[in-house]
C-alpha cells in the first residue's frame, strides 16, 4: 500500500545481491545512503612538495610544542615521501610526519578508502584560508581530486566558517564556489557528490553559538545565503545545501543560537548535519543522545523533507593542542563509535558523517593509527589504540568504518555489538558483508522481506501486498519488473532483454495496487 511504499522510499537504499561486488561501488547522485568522513588535509611539513610545518606542531616538532594527540601509522609510506619529525624519535630512530601537499600521501589515503569500501569524504575548506588556498594553487584540493577519481570515492566541498568575518563570510564563500566551478571545474567531476539533481555544498558552523565565532548571527542572513544557492545564483552555481549545525539546533539551546527564526533556516536546508563531537563521553551518554535528540530530530526532519546526517565520532582528546585531560573521551576499543552508529542506523536515518578521517589533532582520526605506545614517538603524550587496554590492529577504525558503511547500506544485518574481531584476518570490505538474510532497512520500517542468493538467483520473501517489484541499476535505469505471488518474487539476474546483469549493487522500488512505480534513487 502507499504508506508502505512511502516508508520504503524514505529509507531503503540499496541491496547487495552478489558477493563479488567491487569494493564499495559508490553512487554519486545522492547523499542518501552515504557514510562520509570529514577530510582535513591540513597537515604540512617542508619538502620537495613545498610548505612548512602546519598542524603537527608550533614550529619544528619537539616534545614541548606538539599540537597533535595521535600518531599516524606510516609504515606503508616511503621515507622520501615523509618529513623527519624534528627531534622526535621512535625507539631511538627518527620519527616522521607527512604533508598533504604530497600527492603520494593523499593517494594512499584514498586507496584505503577504496580498500575498506568507504563512500568518500567531505573536503574541509576553511573560509579564513580561502585566498591562500587559491593563491597557492590549491595543491591539496587537487591532490584530493586526483586520488578520489582514481579510486572512485565521492567528494563534496564543506566550508568551515570558524573565525570568518561576520561582514564578508557569505561573499567569501560565493566567490570561492564560483572559482571552484569555473576554474577547478569541481562540479563537473564524475565523482563530485550530487543531491536532488544538483551538486552538493556543505557549510559547517551555521547556527553555532560558540564564543560568537561562527557567522552569521542573524537567521535572515543565513536564509538569504541558502536561497542564493537554491534560486538566485546563475544556474551553473546552484547547489543543494547541507548545513553543519549545532547539536542543539532543533531545541535552540546548548551550543545553538536561540532565535526561533533559526528553525526556518534549518527547514530551508536540503540536509542537516548536527555536530556531536564532544557532546557525549561514554556509551550511556550515547544512549541518552538517542533518547533526547536522535528520535525527535529525525521526526522533525522527516516532517519537513530535510535529510538527516548526524555526526558520529570515535573519541576525543586534545591535551597537546588546547589542554584538557589526556584521553578525554576514550574510544573503548571502538565500542563508543559503534554504539553511536547502531543508534543512528537502527532508526533508519539515511546518512552518517564520521568525524574525521585524518584528524589527529583532536584524536578523532579513523585512518591507520599507531597501535601501541611503543609505536609512537618516545617523547610527549600520545593516544594510541591500546590506551584503553585493547590490543588492536592499526587499521581497526577503518575496519569499523567499513562495517558501519555496510550496515547503513543494508549489506549486513544491524548488529548491536561490533561484528568483527580484532584477531580475525581482514581481507577487504567483503569481510563486513552478508549475502543472505533480512534487508535491514525494510525490517526497520514495519515490513519483513528477506532475500537469498543461490547460484545467481535472488529470491525475495515477505513482500506483503506489494504488487510489483522493480529492479534498477545505480543510474536509475529500469532493468526488470517482478510480480510477487503470495509475498514472494524471484529474479534470475537478467534484464528485460534477457541479458544477464553483471554482479553489482542494485536499487529496488515497489508498485502498489493503487500507486505509481517508485524509483529508489533519492529521498
Amino acid at each position: 500500500m502507499l504508506q508502505e511504499a512511502g516508508m520504503i522510499i524514505r529509507s531503503i537504499l540499496c541491496l547487495l545481491l552478489l558477493l563479488s561486488i567491487p569494493a564499495g561501488a559508490v553512487d554519486f547522485t545522492t547523499l542518501q545512503g552515504k557514510v562520509l568522513f570529514g577530510y582535513q588535509g591540513w597537515f604540512g611539513c617542508p619538502g620537495s612538495w613545498g610548505g612548512s610545518w602546519v598542524h603537527w606542531a608550533r614550529g619544528v616538532p619537539s616534545a614541548t610544542n606538539l599540537t597533535v594527540e595521535m600518531y599516524p601509522d606510516l609504515k606503508e609510506f616511503a621515507v622520501q615521501d615523509l618529513c623527519v619529525a624534528g627531534s622526535l624519535t621512535i625507539n631511538g630512530s627518527p620519527a616522521y610526519f607527512y604533508s598533504a601537499r604530497n600527492s603520494a600521501i593523499v593517494d594512499r589515503h584514498f586507496k584505503w578508502m577504496m580498500d575498506y569500501g568507504l563512500d568518500g569524504v567531505l573536503v574541509q575548506r576553511f573560509v579564513t584560508g580561502l585566498s591562500g588556498f587559491r593563491s597557492g594553487g590549491d595543491v591539496v584540493l587537487k591532490n584530493i581530486i586526483a586520488a578520489s577519481q582514481k579510486y572512485g570515492r565521492a567528494i563534496a566541498v564543506e566550508y568551515d566558517v570558524s573565525g570568518a568575518s561576520f561582514t564578508t563570510w557569505a561573499n567569501d564563500i560565493k566567490t570561492d564556489w564560483q572559482y571552484l566551478v569555473d576554474s577547478v571545474q569541481i562540479t563537473s567531476l564524475p565523482n563530485y557528490l550530487h543531491h536532488k539533481g544538483r551538486p552538493l555544498i556543505s557549510v559547517w558552523g551555521i547556527g553555532l553559538l560558540d564564543g560568537n565565532n561562527h557567522p552569521p548571527s542573524i537567521p535572515g542572513d543565513a536564509l538569504a545565503f541558502i536561497q542564493w544557492f537554491h534560486t538566485d545564483a546563475p544556474e551553473k552555481y546552484k547547489a543543494s545545501f547541507m548545513g553543519g549545525t549545532p547539536a542543539g539546533w532543533r531545541t535552540l539551546n546548548r551550543d545553538a543560537r536561540t532565535d526561533p527564526a533559526w528553525l526556518n533556516v534549518y527547514k530551508a536546508m536540503d540536509a542537516v548535519q548536527p555536530w556531536n563531537v564532544g557532546r557525549f563521553a561514554d556509551t550511556n551518554a550515547v544512549n541518552g543522545w538517542w533518547h533526547n535528540d536522535l528520535v525527535a530530530d529525525k521526526r522533525w526532519l522527516d516532517s519537513t523533507g530535510v535529510l538527516y546526517m548526524p555526526v558520529i565520532f570515535s573519541g576525543f582528546s586534545w591535551s597537546n593542542w588546547n589542554g584538557g585531560p589526556p584521553n578525554q573521551i576514550p574510544r573503548a576499543g571502538g565500542k563508543f563509535v559503534w554504539q553511536q552508529a547502531y543508534n543512528v542506523i537502527g532508526l533508519g536515518i539515511p546518512a552518517i558523517k564520521i568525524a574525521m578521517f585524518d584528524e589527529v589533532d583532536e584524536a578523532t582520526a579513523m585512518y591507520k593509527i599507531a597501535a601501541t605506545r611503543r609505536d609512537a614517538p618516545d617523547q610527549a603524550y600520545w593516544v594510541t589504540l591500546d590506551a584503553d587496554g585493547y590490543q588492536l590492529p592499526t587499521d581497526w577504525y577503518l575496519r569499523l568504518g567499513s562495517c558501519i558503511t555496510c550496515e547503513l547500506h543494508g549489506w549486513r544485518a544491524l548488529s548491536r555489538n561490533i561484528p568483527i574481531s580484532a584477531d580475525s584476518a581482514w581481507k577487504d570490505s567483503s569481510s563486513c558483508r552478508q549475502i543472505t538474510g533480512i534487508a535491514g532497512d525494510f525490517r526497520r520500517n514495519g515490513m519483513s522481506p528477506g532475500f537469498t542468493v543461490t547460484k545467481g538467483t535472488v529470491s525475495f520473501q515477505g513482500l506483503g501486498t506489494v504488487s510489483s517489484l522493480v529492479i534498477y541499476d545505480l543510474k536509475g535505469r529500469e532493468l526488470r519488473r517482478l510480480i510477487p505471488v503470495n509475498g514472494k518474487a524471484r529474479w534470475d539476474c537478467r534484464d528485460f532483454r534477457g541479458s544477464r546483469s553483471a554482479p553489482g549493487v542494485f536499487l529496488i522500488g515497489v508498485k502498489d495496487r493503487h500507486g505509481p512505480v517508485i524509483k529508489i534513487v533519492s529521498e
